[in-house]
């Protein structure tokens, strides 16, 4: 069943919060050197490994002797602060003990929403993983605001996942996997031990919130899954609790969730493109402009354009929307708000007299577009 996973050899695995801070009581040493131990086998073994690990807020929450996550930004910035000191710390002991470097990457979602900057982090994870070093990549919450942040590391786990174009995901959590219902709840839910990555019907078995320490729960996890299906990658959700749980999934045996990519993936550029959490506008489309992108593959003119929200320049990534405000595509617009308002339920050929000047036939390229 999960010997997909066994021709992986560039791998994302996600901690959560719960798991690394053994529910909020301060680092758990043996599960973190638990895991070094793990990835190191698998180093040996010729895989390459990126860990994503939750825990700054939660370790510092614990040093400053708080028992309530705070709600105020700057109070989460300080924890992370104060946090992201003894996470390191820890890991970097851990991974020693096997002879094996680690490093500390940051990120926002602007080193990615950026093109230049993702580049960037890509060839330095890259670049790491040739030299046999262990990324440990965390949200950069010292920094982040609410507008900015990727919201969970699941989804960071994912964003990463696409951006190295590794073949797999592992994402341990305190529960055994996805259950056909909360089974806290519902004595009769069973384990579901695989689906499809983007299956609909997963996201409605998958509950609400987490934990009071971390801010993911099963659903950002289907989600992720879904996201990071789009570069090709396989998912695992599976119990961190359960023993050598890295190295029996990649020996193949069956542990917690798989849910398997669809054999094509995007390329690249428009895979960057679908990643965007953050958009700089949204376009509301008619059913003849999400015909034409959705079943002809073309590109979207300003015809098709019923209302523009937001405030953007040319180049800027949009949400394409339906009336009902579903997300269906992201693109590089070729025009700023204020032309895009213009035009939008126009023929081309009146772009010149509308706009006094000419410009691009298209709103988005085909090429600048990706269906989500």
């Amino acid at each position: 069943m999960k010997t997909v996973l066994t021709t992986s050899r560039r791998i994302v695995v996600k901690v959560g919060s719960s798991l690394v801070t053994n529910q909020g009581a301060g680092l758990d040493l043996n599960a973190l050197g638990n895991w070094a131990r793990q990835i190191s086998t698998l180093s040996k073994n010729g895989y390459e490994v990126v860990l994503v690990s939750s825990g700054a807020i939660a370790e510092g929450m614990q040093r400053l002797g708080w028992t309530m996550r705070p709600s105020s930004i700057h109070e989460l910035q300080a924890a992370a602060a104060v946090g992201q000191m003894g996470l390191v710390q820890a890991y970097e002991t851990c991974f020693r003990k096997h002879d094996l470097h680690a490093a500390q990457v940051l990120l926002t979602h602007a080193d990615l929403a950026d093109r230049e900057r993702y580049l960037n982090a890509r060839a330095t994870l890259t670049t790491l993983l040739s030299l046999g070093v262990i990324p440990i990549i965390n949200e950069n919450d010292t920094v982040v605001t609410d507008e900015i942040k990727f919201g969970d590391n699941d989804t960071l786990g994912a964003l990463v996942t696409n951006l190295i174009d590794a073949d797999a995901l592992v994402i341990l959590t305190d529960q055994d996997g996805l259950f056909t219902a909360d089974p806290r709840k519902d004595p009769t839910a069973t384990l579901v031990s695989e689906g499809l990555a983007g299956d609909a019907q997963l996201e409605g078995m998958a509950g609400g919130a987490g934990s009071s320490i971390g801010r993911g729960g099963m659903l950002t996890k289907i989600l992720a899954a879904k996201r990071a299906a789009r570069s090709g990658a396989h998912t695992v959700i599976a119990s961190g609790h359960e023993p050598d749980v890295l190295l029996h999934l990649f020996q193949g045996i069956s542990i917690g969730t798989l849910l398997i990519a669809p054999a094509l993936s995007l390329a690249a550029r428009k895979q960057w493109l679908a990643d965007h959490l953050q958009v700089a506008g949204k376009i509301v489309l008619d059913e003849g402009a999400l015909r034409a992108l959705r079943s002809e593959g073309k590109s979207l003119l300003p015809i098709g354009v019923k209302q523009v929200f937001g405030e953007f320049q040319r180049g800027s990534v949009v949400a394409c929307i339906n009336d009902q405000g579903q997300d269906i595509a992201r693109g590089l617009i070729n025009y700023n708000s204020i032309e895009a308002r213009t035009i939008a339920g126009h023929a081309s050929q009146d772009i010149t007299s509308l706009l006094g000047y000419g410009g691009d036939t298209e709103m988005i390229h085909r090429d600048n577009l990706v269906l989500l």
